[in-house]
């Protein structure tokens, strides 16, 4: 396993192929208020690409068109968030995607335990650590320790949404988790223009 490290932008050139998973790391959890850090990335062969994003960077040109490629799917935990925050630093909605919290979600029934760790653990026998999610992210030079916390956040994505797939297919509920893919980059984009705490589907 290699994880590659880029200051600002994904190399010129770079095929990551069809399906991607995407995480994001930032200085905080409200994405209205806290920046964009850092943007990790893999194709699902063991290999990352860790993409550093500057204070008040607002472009990234072969990054943002990755995300907006409608060829490649993006995978993502809590896409909710990473697509919001994404959103807001370059203006730009992922699609499509893929949300393994939401299929646990949908899936996985039987329980209330949906983080990335405990899914991991269940469905792939896989043990991460998440000692460095705290971290100071907007460091000017990540450590090993923030570079290998990162790459774990997408290294299994791959593995995690066949596994998923499998159990959404069994309860019959694949076409009920892939519209709720489809409007999850404009529940993001609600999130970040002021609707994040209103269900716009109530009475």
């Amino acid at each position: 396993m290699t994880n590659f490290t880029y200051s600002k932008d994904l190399p010129d050139n770079l095929d990551l192929g069809k399906i991607v998973a995407v995480d994001c790391e930032t200085m905080g959890l409200n994405p209205g208020r806290d920046r964009l850090c850092v943007v990790q990335l893999s194709s699902g062969d063991g290999h990352t690409h860790i993409v550093q994003i500057e204070k008040n960077q607002t472009k990234a040109h072969n990054l943002e068109r990755l995300l907006q490629d409608e060829n490649i799917l993006k995978l993502f935990h809590f896409g909710r968030f990473d697509i919001a925050i994404l959103y807001s630093t370059f203006g730009l909605l992922s699609s499509p995607v893929y949300c393994t919290k939401i299929a646990s979600k949908i899936a996985r029934t039987y329980t209330d335990r949906h983080g990335l760790k405990n899914l991991l653990t269940e469905l792939l026998e896989i043990d991460i650590s998440k000692q460095q999610q705290s971290s100071d992210w907007g460091a000017k030079t990540l450590t090993k320790a923030q570079i290998e916390y990162a790459a774990s956040d997408v290294l299994h994505l791959h593995a995690l949404r066949e596994k998923l797939n499998e159990m959404l297919e069994r309860e019959n509920r694949a076409d009920l988790a892939n519209e709720c893919f489809k409007f999850l980059p404009f529940r993001a984009a609600l999130d970040i223009k002021g609707w994040n705490d209103i269900d716009i589907f109530e009475h």
